[in-house]
């Protein structure tokens, strides 16, 4: 069933707090570690949700908005560039991608969205022909994913200490996705 955008945005305006209460004023020990190769520590997750909210998710959907004839999407990294975690500290960064998102939601919010509009198309490099539901919900998703993956990637810390409680602790065998 396709979701609406107040469900959607429910889930989105939730992300800032949840990492904000699982990660401001953590240790390093914490924070500064990932899963092994091509993971991420939480700090670069953070410093990533600052670079989708910037460069993929809201500009896409204006795109999809303004347009006359279906836009095609440009390739996007999805590594951080400007948002090197190594420049700013774990809370400027939470900080940074709060600001973000409430500005971001607040924008997409002023677009008075209207369910037709959910079924306009785009070009996607990669999938073809999507829909702005189809990016609306990836959003949310994209969101899930990435607390997820700080979830594992914290509990990976505590790996060898649990001992044979690791049997009952599905966290400990869910593999790390790759970056």
């Amino acid at each position: 069933m396709p979701q609406s955008l107040h469900d959607i945005a429910a889930i989105l305006e939730r992300t800032p707090s949840a990492l904000n209460i699982l990660l401001r004023n953590l240790p390093d020990t914490w924070t500064q570690r990932n899963e092994g190769p091509d993971t991420w520590t939480p700090k670069q997750i953070v410093a990533h949700y600052i670079h989708t909210d910037r460069h993929n998710w809201l500009p896409r959907i204006q795109l999809i908005l303004d347009a006359a004839t279906p836009p095609s999407f440009a390739s996007m990294s999805r590594v951080p560039d400007s948002e090197d975690p190594n420049n700013k500290s774990l809370p400027e960064l939470l900080d940074i991608f709060t600001l973000l998102r409430r500005r971001n939601l607040t924008t997409l919010r002023a677009r008075d969205l209207q369910p037709a509009a959910l079924e306009r198309t785009a070009i996607h490099p990669a999938f073809g022909e999507v829909t702005l539901g189809n990016l609306l919900a990836t959003w949310a998703a994209h969101d899930l994913t990435h607390l997820h993956q700080l979830s594992r990637t914290l509990a990976h810390q505590l790996r060898e200490d649990v001992g044979p409680w690791t049997a009952y602790l599905g966290v400990m065998h869910c593999t790390a996705h790759s970056i």
